[in-house]
């Protein structure tokens, strides 16, 4: 059941609104200079900062852990949870990683961004939170032993299945402190990303936190319910999903790119939201399936600006050699694809971003995660 949106919220998504509708119009541009939308610098965070039972102090970090379930054996499986309490006002920030366990790029970001981050310099109140599901990443999964994804239960129920208690305890706990979340993923199954936001830019607050993470794409949704990032737009915190890579794999280049732009965002905060060099938008994305099984090999790259009727990469029979092209139907941008492997008929290979009215109509994809996705229940 999705959370009901408070007047303040829905206030803040109207005001949203216009923004989104001058990146329509202008086919990209996030917003024009000298807009409205409001800095994502909330009240300054207080002297003493109280999370998970410990008081914080201006100028110090702890390393604290979080109870997130137990083992089949009944032993404690805990996370850590960095907390830099800045000496100078500023909001309270949250990088969360690893909700997937096999996606392993943020992991990295988020423990860089929290060791290079002095105290004495951070305005406000930085939370790390590098391995929210350390069941999945133990057994290089993206599930939970029960083969939930944890990224489909938030806000979570203290009563409910393990996925649900999870969520519950890193959301009540954790989350519901924060002023901003940058909650960190990479492509799902055999897939990779093109680095990029998704955020609801219906939200002023998530407009101006997308902007202020500088020129990177941004696919626009509100997010599927149960995700962690709709959770938490739908009670007014700005929340946006870090897309990068291919899970799996530590990415040097991905993860130097994470730290620099949240490095950036955090050193920034209190200035007016920038203008100009605004991202990329994408209103729309869509999914290109094969039409037969076979070895797919791909002759395009992340970020290749794609025409209809261009190839993208070809499948090719094993036993008798047959070659089928796989082309685009529609103008977009590939803003995530299959690394090469075998595949069956109807396989999602190469993910589209779309600025306009480019796409046929049909049935929207999911909006987080993987293209095939079953694990909602």
């Amino acid at each position: 059941m999705s959370r009901p949106v408070s007047k303040q919220v829905a206030g803040r998504r109207l005001a949203g609104c216009v923004g989104a509708a001058v990146l329509l119009l202008a086919g990209g541009a996030l917003a024009a200079d000298g807009d409205d939308v409001p800095s994502a610098t909330p009240s300054p965070a207080p002297p003493v900062f109280e999370i998970l039972g410990e008081k914080v102090r201006a100028g110090r970090r702890l390393n604290l852990t979080l109870r997130m379930g137990e083992s089949f054996a009944g032993a404690p499986m805990k996370i850590p949870v960095s907390v830099t309490h800045g000496t100078r006002p500023g909001p309270v920030t949250c990088l969360v990683a690893g909700i997937h366990g096999d996606e392993l790029n943020g992991v990295e970001i988020v423990r860089r961004t929290v060791a290079s981050t002095s105290p004495r310099k951070l305005r406000g109140v930085l939370v790390g939170v590098p391995i929210a599901n350390l069941h999945g990443l133990q057994r290089g999964s993206r599930y939970l032993p029960d083969r939930r994804d944890l990224n489909r239960f938030f806000p979570g129920r203290r009563t409910g299945s393990a996925a649900s208690r999870i969520a519950d305890v890193l959301f009540r706990r954790i989350v519901r402190k924060c002023d901003l979340v940058l909650d960190f993923h990479t492509g799902s199954l055999r897939r990779t990303n093109l680095s990029q936001l998704r955020a609801d830019l219906s939200d002023a607050g998530v407009v101006d936190l997308a902007r202020r993470l500088g020129k990177m794409p941004v696919v626009n949704n509100a997010g599927r319910i149960g995700t962690l990032r709709r959770a938490a737009t739908d009670i007014g915190i700005a929340a946006v999903t870090y897309e990068a890579g291919e899970p799996l794999r530590f990415d040097e280049d991905e993860i130097q790119r994470g730290v620099e732009r949240t490095t950036k965002l955090l050193r920034e905060l209190h200035l007016p939201t920038p203008a100009g060099d605004d991202p990329s938008f994408f209103g729309r994305t869509r999914w290109v399936r094969v039409d037969q099984g076979g070895i797919l090999m791909s002759r395009v790259h992340l970020g290749d600006a794609v025409e209809p009727g261009d190839v993208l990469g070809t499948v090719t029979n094993p036993l008798n050699g047959e070659q089928t092209d796989v082309r685009a139907p529609f103008r977009g941008t590939l803003i995530g694809m299959a690394v090469n492997q075998v595949v069956i008929p109807g396989f999602a290979a190469y993910h589209l971003g779309i600025t306009s009215a480019a796409a046929e109509a049909g049935p929207p994809e999911t909006p987080d995660g993987a293209p095939e996705d079953d694990d909602a229940s």
